[in-house]
């Protein structure tokens, strides 16, 4: 679990340092440009990042449910050289999928403008700007958003039904919460990345208005990375101590001051 941890944390490390330079750049800027080969190298690697923890979230899933509702195998079927090559299939199905995109976008011919109303380069802003046909490039994005979005979504939903089910069936009430305490951390990243991601991408474009778009990409590229650690932490016996002395000692200073 922790191998998959780390990898989560540097995939989280990898979202922030593509969106936040040129974002935070941009403030100071009068002119807030970036060149059509930043764009697109912005657009792999956001790209990248965006499928690569999808596929590894799905990954946590399977390792939770062969934790919970098959132990004595776990040693067997979680094995060091099965997770690395779950790890390095999920790198994997992000380069490629990204590799393909991004491809395709350089294949675009642009005209107007070119300017995108947004804090970041990403495929459906490209394609507006575009006076070239690009059937081909919303087909393959439908196409990836069907496989690399929506089928881990799926896996991992299946593998929380299977967990329930079984945790439900352990008959000790310390036994059942031990379970669920394994899995809540998970859970809560799974549910803050897949539902900001398919808000994101998956609900209709006609009738959002700009500001939607961008607060919501806000929270799916910098909010939900910044999430994941804090959400883990909190499984930490030492950080739940620090927190609740926090807490205590907030409210007593509060309670002196009034």
């Amino acid at each position: 679990m922790y191998y998959f941890l780390s990898n989560l944390s540097f995939l989280d490390i990898c979202y922030t340092s593509v969106t936040m330079p040129v974002m935070l750049g941009n403030f100071f800027r009068e002119k807030k440009t970036i060149s059509y080969q930043g764009c697109l190298s912005q657009i792999f690697s956001f790209v990248t990042c965006a499928g690569a923890e999808g596929v590894l979230l799905a990954v946590m899933a399977y390792d939770r449910y062969v934790a919970i509702c098959r132990p004595l195998q776990y040693p067997v079927l979680m094995s060091v050289k099965v997770c690395v090559c779950l790890v390095t299939g999920s790198w994997l199905c992000g380069l490629v999928n990204s590799a393909t995109h991004t491809v395709l976008a350089a294949t675009l011919t642009l005209c107007g403008p070119n300017e995108i109303s947004h804090f970041l380069c990403d495929i459906p802003l490209l394609l507006k700007l575009s006076c070239s046909d690009t059937s081909v490039n919303e087909s393959v994005l439908h196409v990836a958003s069907a496989t690399i979005g929506l089928s881990p979504c799926l896996f991992t939903a299946g593998s929380y039904i299977l967990i329930i089910s079984a945790i439900v069936r352990i008959p000790s009430a310390q036994g059942r919460s031990k379970a669920f305490s394994t899995c809540a951390s998970h859970l809560t990243v799974v549910v803050v990345y897949f539902g900001t991601a398919n808000f994101n991408y998956v609900r209709p474009s006609e009738g959002s208005s700009l500001d939607m778009d961008i607060l919501v990409s806000v929270l799916f590229c910098v909010v939900t990375p910044m999430l994941n650690p804090i959400i883990y932490s909190l499984r930490n016996k030492e950080v739940k101590g620090a927190l609740k002395k926090l807490i205590r000692n907030y409210g007593f200073s509060s309670e002196i001051s009034s």
